[in-house]
């Protein structure tokens, strides 16, 4: 197989997808064009601000991304390009862009509430904090991995930090000349788009580096994971179009470069897929069932997708219409960026591929990806080096954004935990957790909450806590994808709409990630006692929810069957 055939039947694939099952969808669960979305009925200019359909895209993709993508097909090339690229390929359609879509769909219709609102509506006040509890969970996990990816990203490619700073420093002045009208989107994107190149350039010029400050690299790493993590707390309270909103935006570009990048070199370079389709490895995930499935994670499926897509995306959506394009679409890219990695690096030999990850070499996922991409961008007349910079430098872009993303979706769970089953039945404002008052009213506070959610994950982040149990991630992930999936199954079912092409994929994800867990429990057990922990701890809220959600589908259909005999 040629990379460059894979990659032509995978856009002509996903092409068709989104005409034909984006728009059954559509019909399915009824968009409306003309409805009023929360944006605009509930606009504080804080959390909801009715956005521009191609903003909205930008920070949405760059948000959902981030490293999962790329990371997770790379590693499960120990079993063959095969069983990746037929899961990147069915999941992502049927399962993934589905649910994405669907959380979206369902927030918008609960006044831009997190997927969590749903969780009670069918399944009560206990459903919904047990869910609550399981996003914060791995929220947290999320948000110290990434801090501690980006500053040891940041210690080891000076670069990669002088960009980055000049992108946030820059990203309010965006904000500004068009939240103000200053500028259109348009003006504003011919003149700073090309800025932010600028500052890749510039960042290989005056690299930052607080290695050669502090001595060593230990106290680099975390002087960055504190000054990430106070970046973050700034960028979850502020307004959205200060900051969140421009900066995902403007870095959206540097990914959509990076996947042009991508898919021109490897049109042009048309490199073999040297890597057998399927292969056992000694150093393979350990069972294709089914730590495969998890272990691609973002890019076929991920529960992360439906905090964002509920989340803050939600709150952003100006038209009804945007859903589509928006959700489904923006995963179905995502599909894309994962069939190419799975490209650089299927066109090695599997002992080129694991002496490269787990040899001498020994370079991290993202890092052999960037390599595979600077290998084909020399067919473009991109030096290799140059090359590699440029894809490091946009991995790390769009890192930083899930960074700050998981920081304010985190505040959020953290706010709705402590709100009462009265308050959650009530329309939201931007001033709901004061009006609760007291404790609950202080602790549930924006500066409060952001407050608890950067100090628990800065101690997971400087104990290393974080990469000890990144295992689980991967399962919580899937899980969290199929009780998202559990809750759009009895909405379907309540709103007496057609349910298997949910409550299928439900089905399959929730049986892949408990098997995953169970795997894990018995793979660390003596080994790792907080995987094991945090594994059970997992695994329970998730059989708590099952058993809720049997017993509401057992009292809908009984109720459903005395309507019937009563004649009704």
């Amino acid at each position: 197989m040629n990379g460059a055939t894979l990659l032509g039947v995978t856009l002509v694939y996903f092409l068709l997808a989104y005409r034909i099952y984006g728009r059954k969808l559509k019909a399915i669960f009824g968009i409306e064009s003309q409805r009023e979305c929360p944006s605009k009925r509930l606009r504080d200019d804080i959390d909801y601000l009715p956005t521009p359909m191609m903003v909205l895209f930008g920070h949405h993709f760059a948000s959902i991304a981030g490293a999962g993508p790329i990371v997770g097909p790379v590693v499960a090339a120990y079993l063959g390009w095969g069983p990746a690229c037929l899961w990147i390929l069915l999941g992502c359609v049927f399962i993934g862009s589905m649910h994405d879509f669907a959380a979206m769909f369902l927030s918008v219709r609960n006044d831009g509430r997190s997927i969590a609102y749903a969780i009670e509506r069918e399944l009560g006040y206990l459903g919904r904090q047990l869910f609550l509890a399981f996003c914060f969970a791995m929220l947290i996990l999320v948000v110290a991995i990434f801090a501690l990816l980006v500053a040891q990203c940041f210690v080891t490619t000076p670069a990669v930090a002088t960009a980055s700073v000049l992108f946030i420093a820059m990203a309010p002045i965006f904000g500004v000349a068009v939240g103000r009208k200053i500028l259109s989107l348009a003006e504003a994107s011919l003149i700073f788009v090309p800025i932010l190149f600028a500052f890749v350039w510039l960042g290989t010029l005056m690299p930052l580096d607080l290695e050669a400050t502090l001595g060593t690299a230990q106290r680099a790493t975390s002087a960055w994971i504190v000054m990430l993590l106070y970046y973050a707390a700034i960028a979850s309270v502020i307004p959205v179009w200060v900051l969140l909103q421009p900066r995902d935006y403007l870095n959206s570009y540097l990914l959509y470069a990076m996947m042009i990048l991508g898919v021109a070199g490897i049109f042009l370079y048309r490199p073999d897929m040297a890597m057998p389709a399927f292969a056992v490895s000694g150093k393979a995930v350990p069972k294709l069932f089914p730590l495969l499935f998890v272990t691609v994670a973002c890019g076929a499926c991920s529960g992360f997708h439906a905090l964002v897509a509920s989340g803050t995306s939600a709150k952003q959506l100006a038209s009804e219409r945007h859903v589509l394009p928006v959700a489904y679409g923006g995963m179905l890219v995502e599909g894309v960026l994962a069939i190419i990695a799975l490209v650089s690096v299927g066109y090695l030999d599997m002992p080129a591929f694991e002496q490269l990850l787990s040899g001498a070499d020994k370079v991290p996922p993202q890092v052999a990806f960037a390599r595979g991409l600077g290998t084909f961008s020399t067919k473009l007349g991109i030096s290799y080096d140059v090359g590699v910079n440029f894809v490091s430098l946009a991995i790390s872009a769009f890192m930083l954004t899930t960074l700050d993303t998981a920081t304010r979706l985190t505040r959020f769970v953290w706010q709705e935990l402590l709100m009462p089953r009265a308050v959650v039945a009530t329309a939201p404002t931007s001033n709901e957790p004061a009006a609760l008052g007291g404790l609950r009213g202080f602790l549930s506070s924006r500066w409060t909450a952001t407050l608890i959610v950067v100090i628990l994950a800065g101690y997971l982040g400087m104990s290393g806590g974080g990469l000890r149990i990144w295992p689980v991630f991967g399962a919580s992930n899937q899980l969290l994808a199929a009780l998202t999936l559990l809750a759009v199954t009895l909405w379907l079912i309540r709103s007496k709409r057609p349910v298997l092409f949910a409550m299928l994929p439900m089905f399959f994800m929730t049986i892949i990630s408990i098997w995953a867990l169970v795997c894990l429990i018995m793979d660390n057990w003596q080994k790792s006692w907080s995987l094991v922990a945090v594994s059970i701890i997992l695994l329970v809220l998730a059989l708590l929810l099952l058993v809720l959600s049997a017993k509401a589908v057992h009292k809908a259909h009984t109720a459903r069957v005395v309507r019937s005999a009563a004649g009704e």
